[in-house]
């Protein structure tokens, strides 16, 4: 049966261990798609170090990967450190059990804020069930003291890439950036997302060796500093969400993924 058909059907997609053969080629979007011919995130490498390995969750198409190599080969050249990198997609990308409805087609990932000074010291600092610390003080909108230079210059790395189509940050975290840089044309990269104020979640553009990829519509003109981030901040924006999206009400993934699945 295909995904998405009926209410009940059991999730395949994190069972899936093996890469769909093919040229790398992305199908649908973040939160409804799979990739063919991904690659595999070694779990660690020059100026990077991935954490949560346990999970079936490091493989993404290449130009993701360059971007990883990109981050963390720019603060390995400025301090040495190591940025430590959280989810990508499954080996055929589509829906995950947990975490996120998104990371779906190969072109996410997500770069926690904390620096590591080795792979050993970021695996005993990071289990499962213990995230890095957030960038905020209790307040929600108040930078704390893990929040600084080395953190900024990761953001601003990322937004700043060509292939990279947005960042979502915690609003506090793009409101600091914003009295910072003032105007600077990479922040309208940056989108105000709750949550991620320990990590930031990357999101490339749709490559050119991808048709079949679904492009999210574009930013809006501007550095998204003004009366558009001032709402984060506002009683309305804080007012409690209703339900999350249910599986069964989300789309059925694009066809041609079911042939993903079964390895056609």
């Amino acid at each position: 049966m295909p995904w998405g058909v009926a209410a009940a059907a059991e999730n395949p997609w994190p069972q899936i261990t093996s890469v769909a053969a093919g040229s790398p080629s992305v199908i649908g979007g973040p939160s409804n798609g799979c990739i063919r011919g991904t690659s595999a995130l070694p779990e660690t490498g020059r100026g990077f170090v991935r954490i949560r390995r346990h999970r079936n969750r490091h493989h993404a198409h290449p130009d993701t990967l360059r971007l990883v190599r990109h981050l963390a080969d720019a603060m390995h050249r400025r301090n040495g450190r190591l940025i430590m990198v959280g989810d990508l997609s499954q080996p055929r990308g589509g829906p995950m059990a947990s975490s996120h409805v998104s990371h779906q087609n190969g072109l996410d990932v997500d770069i926690w804020l904390t620096l590591a000074d080795s792979p050993a010291q970021a695996w005993r600092s990071t289990p499962e069930a213990h995230d890095p610390p957030g960038m905020l003080d209790a307040d929600g909108r108040t930078p704390n003291g893990h929040w600084g230079d080395d953190q900024q210059f990761l953001i601003r790395t990322a937004a700043m890439h060509p292939a990279v189509d947005r960042v979502i940050v915690n609003p506090a975290l793009k409101q600091a950036l914003c009295r910072r840089d003032g105007d600077a044309p990479w922040l309208r990269k940056l989108r105000p997302w709750w949550g991620h104020d320990a990590h930031v979640h990357v999101r490339l553009k749709c490559p050119p060796d991808s048709p079949d990829c679904r492009q999210q519509p574009a930013i809006a003109p501007g550095s998204g500093c003004g009366a558009e981030l001032d709402w984060w901040f506002s009683a309305e924006a804080r007012r409690p969400a209703g339900s999350a999206t249910r599986p069964a009400d989300r789309p059925a993934l694009p066809a041609s993924c079911q042939a993903v699945l079964e390895g056609r």
